[in-house]
């Protein structure tokens, strides 16, 4: 796919990509005159209104000829004008058979493929911008073996586990998913998880404001027996035991540490529970996972009705659309440790909300950059989206809280795909109010929204971003694009020096394996939520 055209006749490239980003920016002044107009880094303001008026992406050399016309030497005015008239000629010519590059995008939007390169530089394959090539050979698959014993089987009387989960929706959610799987593995009653009402977010919801707590006990039924309420103990109030189990622990260490306490003490909570079961466990153990996580955790009708309506005013202005969990806040920036380029006042800001994860080290915002693990910028994010095809008619919902930088910080993401969206512009205060206190409401509302786009896109390695990749494989592997943050970091550090094609074509190259295939990752992916490889049987 050509995303570029050349100006020939100098001497000097202007790196494109630079000029790409001030074209979509309009940063470019024009002038009347060539002669008079001042030429910076090989851009003249002729050259650069040729660019703009032709709507293309162009690499622009710097003129070395002069033609000066001697009206004594007929000769001399001749083979000048007759020389300009070719070029204008060949120009004209060459513009009729290339198309501008809003319309080259139209053509690739509409018959949805592009092309894909390989390190060489030639045609590797023609992917589909909205599906991937072969998610009609695989399906879910999370039933229960034979050998799974039912929760009227296993569940021995007077066991309790409680569980307090730890950090945002998502994160919770895992930690959910993992405390069903731990109570089966203790042949123990689970009590309904308490949610994390203390962290950063302050968000005071129930778990039965978020999910659905008849449809998820009754739906596990036959796997692990669930009340809402601890009850008593032999007609005494039981007061639970709290302790707390590491990280990714095996289920060994639950019979061997755990157990022991709920025998003695018939209840026993689990707090910060989140990760705290090991991604390596047996097939119906995992199996397990899936069915709770994918099928048991429904939304309630309030917000899953929300969620419904905004999927529908998306597929009301176009017939695909994307989903992009920007993950820009400042609990995220600070978290990562990285350096956006906002100088001593970032520094302030992001550092003082780092200092409440007291165990982090401190921060290399070089060394973080390097190994691939600093979000992109919506600017970025634009960029590597235009280069993987999808043009400036796409219609992008973003799933994001509060956007560090505001407006300014999304404006040259808005400027690349005009067509921008997101929950406050898609329902009005009315509609919203009933969620807009509560951060994992909202939060709810981005989930259903991401789950039901076409291409789904992250921007950071999170537990939004890795249980809808799991889901979006587990129901038909819709496309999930990932940044190969730690290969494409370099192109957008080197960008000043590239043209427009050959990043372009950089971008591709290296995100063949993130774009949502079945299994692409397995050999370096072992993230069970994102996976899903339990769950997935090939037709």
């Amino acid at each position: 796919m050509v995303l570029q055209r050349n100006i020939v006749g100098n001497n000097r490239k202007q790196p494109p990509l630079l000029c790409f980003i001030s074209l979509i920016r309009h940063s470019i002044s024009l002038s009347s005159s060539n002669e008079k107009s001042p030429k910076k880094n090989g851009i003249s303001s002729s050259a650069a209104a040729a660019a703009a008026a032709a709507g293309g992406v162009f690499v622009i050399r710097r003129n070395s000829y002069r033609y000066r016309y001697h009206q004594h030497s007929h000769r001399r005015l001749f083979l000048p004008l007759l020389f300009g008239l070719l070029v204008v000629v060949v120009f004209f010519f060459f513009s009729f058979l290339s198309l501008p590059i809003s319309d080259r995008h139209h053509n690739i939007q509409a018959d949805d493929f592009v092309d894909v390169h390989n390190k060489s530089g030639s045609v590797s394959l023609r992917r589909d911008l909205w599906s991937t090539s072969s998610s009609g050979y695989y399906y879910g698959c999370s039933n229960a073996s034979n050998r799974f014993l039912s929760a009227n089987e296993k569940t021995i009387p007077e066991r309790y586990l409680l569980i307090s989960t730890s950090g945002g929706l998502n994160q919770q959610r895992t930690g959910i998913t993992d405390a069903v799987v731990a109570a089966y593995i203790l042949n123990a009653t689970l009590i309904v998880p308490n949610l994390d009402q203390k962290s950063y977010w302050k968000d005071a919801s129930d778990f039965g404001d978020i999910f659905d707590v008849d449809w998820f006990t009754s739906f596990l039924s036959n796997d692990v027996k669930i009340l809402k309420q601890l009850p008593m103990v032999g007609g005494k109030v039981v007061t639970p035991v709290r302790t707390r189990v590491p990280r990714k622990a095996s289920p060994k260490y639950y019979l061997n540490r755990i157990l022991p306490l709920i025998k003695k003490k018939h209840a026993v909570q689990l707090t910060k529970f989140d990760y705290r079961l090991s991604n390596n466990l047996e097939t119906d153990l995992q199996k397990l996972r899936c069915r709770v996580n994918y099928h048991a955790l429904r939304f309630t009708d309030p917000i899953a009705e929300m969620g419904r309506k905004l999927v529908e005013r998306m597929r009301l202005r176009s017939e695909h659309f994307i989903a992009l969990h920007l993950r820009f806040e400042p609990d995220m920036l600070a978290f990562s440790g990285c350096d956006y380029g906002g100088g001593e006042k970032e520094r302030r800001e992001l550092g003082a909300i780092r200092r409440r994860w007291k165990t982090l080290h401190k921060s290399n915002p070089a060394k973080q950059r390097r190994q691939g693990k600093c979000p992109l910028t919506p600017e970025e994010v634009g960029l590597m989206l235009r280069a993987l095809g999808y043009n400036s008619n796409v219609h992008i919902y973003v799933a994001s809280g509060e956007v560090y930088g505001g407006e300014e910080t999304l404006a040259p993401l808005r400027e690349l795909f005009p067509n921008f969206h997101s929950k406050d512009t898609l329902a009005s205060l009315e509609e919203l109010a009933p969620f807009t206190p509560y951060s994992a409401r909202m939060a709810a509302l981005d989930f259903i929204v991401s789950d039901k786009s076409d291409v789904f896109v992250t921007n950071n390695n999170g537990n939004m971003a890795r249980i809808l990749a799991g889901r979006r494989r587990y129901y038909g592997h819709k496309p999930t694009i990932r940044p190969n943050a730690k290969k494409i970091s370099r192109l957008f550090l080197n960008q000043n020096n590239m043209t427009w094609e050959g990043f372009a074509s950089g971008i591709r190259t290296h995100q063949v394996g993130f774009m949502g295939e079945p299994n692409e990752a397995a050999a370096r992916e072992h993230n069970l939520y994102r996976m899903a490889f339990f769950w997935l049987a090939q037709k």
